[in-house]
């Protein structure tokens, strides 16, 4: 009998920050005031998986309500997202919503990318099971420090002519949110840059939380079932691990909350005594109440984010929506 190969993705570990680096990234933002602590740092395996099962949460609005707009309005966006392009998928986690989209996309290549190195691996192996001949390269690096292919991506590129191909940069899950509104134009303009190496057609499809009322933001970042307070305090585990520090998760209670005059949704962690928080060569005392700011989730309004696409280069964009009007899915042509 003939045995099928199982085929094994490629995939590229970009050099990541040295731990003096990252030591000092964590330091500066913990010697803050107010303290803070990038949200990147959510995502390590376990972080990884904790926010998959936030998705799944009845009050966590952004997944299904972008998977609607997927599945009603896929079949249009194709006609915007030129068929064979090579979708490079930031902030990759599962996959999975890439993956739906593969039928209706028929992409040539897809080059997912993510922080969340081990978990990446991980995914992308089973996802190359499920699709043996579509070529698939994993891109483990820190996108939000520089967002780049990288030589090694494009020779792989070159290797299966793929250069010429129009390329699709896919942002979903409104994860442009995180981003302060440079830094997210920041990105946008290395993404431009990234499409407009690509073929024809190239462009950016990208998912963007709209601004709605707070009893419908507040509790899709403090659920009833506590499994966001979980995944923002396992943070303080993966700070443990780098810095070498002594954070009690235990000690700390989660807090979301939507911040109107800045029009995004805040996490902190909220010190629920006085405590004093240790690393090698250094340690900071935090009061009772004090917060420890771990994450932003900026809303837009459609038209500023249209703006904004221009502003980084890319073409007149159109976007699609849900009934309700809280979510956008914006195709922004390079």
């Amino acid at each position: 009998m003939k045995q099928h190969t199982i085929p094994t993705p490629q995939f590229v570990q970009f050099e990541l920050p040295a731990a003096s680096v990252v030591h000092a990234e964590l330091l500066a933002g913990l010697r803050e005031t107010p303290p803070r602590i990038a949200p990147k740092f959510l995502y390590d395996a376990l972080g990884s998986r904790l926010f998959d099962a936030i998705t799944d949460l009845p009050e966590y609005y952004p997944t299904r309500t972008e998977a609607s707009i997927f599945a009603r309005h896929g079949t249009d966006m194709a006609r915007h997202v030129p068929e064979g392009a090579v979708i490079i998928d930031l902030g990759a986690g599962s996959c999975e919503k890439a993956a739906r989209l593969f039928p209706v996309l028929q992409p040539a290549a897809y080059v997912p990318v993510d922080i969340s190195v081990d978990y990446l691996r991980d995914t992308l192996a089973a996802l190359q099971q499920r699709h043996p001949d579509l070529p698939m390269l994993g891109l483990g690096m820190d996108f939000s420090q520089r967002f780049a292919l990288g030589a090694t991506a494009g020779r792989w590129l070159h290797d299966r002519a793929l250069t010429d191909q129009p390329r699709c940069v896919f942002y979903p899950g409104s994860s442009i949110g995180n981003f302060m509104p440079d830094e997210a134009l920041a990105l946008l303009c290395q993404a431009h840059e990234v499409c407009a190496a690509g073929g024809p057609g190239s462009g950016l499809l990208i998912g963007v939380d709209r601004v709605k009322p707070r009893e419908v933001l507040e509790p899709a970042y403090d659920d009833a079932l506590g499994v966001t307070a979980a995944f923002n305090r396992n943070l303080l585990l993966h700070v443990n691990r780098l810095l070498g520090a002594d954070f009690a998760p235990a000690a700390w209670h989660h807090v979301g909350l939507f911040n109107a005059e800045l029009s995004r949704i805040e996490m902190h962690l909220q010190a629920r005594g006085p405590q004093t928080v240790r690393w090698p060569g250094g340690e900071r005392h935090f009061a009772a109440g004090e917060r420890l700011h771990t994450e932003n989730s900026y809303k837009w309004e459609p038209q500023a984010f249209q703006v904004l696409l221009q502003e980084a280069g890319f073409g007149e964009a159109r976007h699609w929506t849900d009934e309700q009007g809280w979510f956008s899915v914006f195709w922004a042509p390079a």
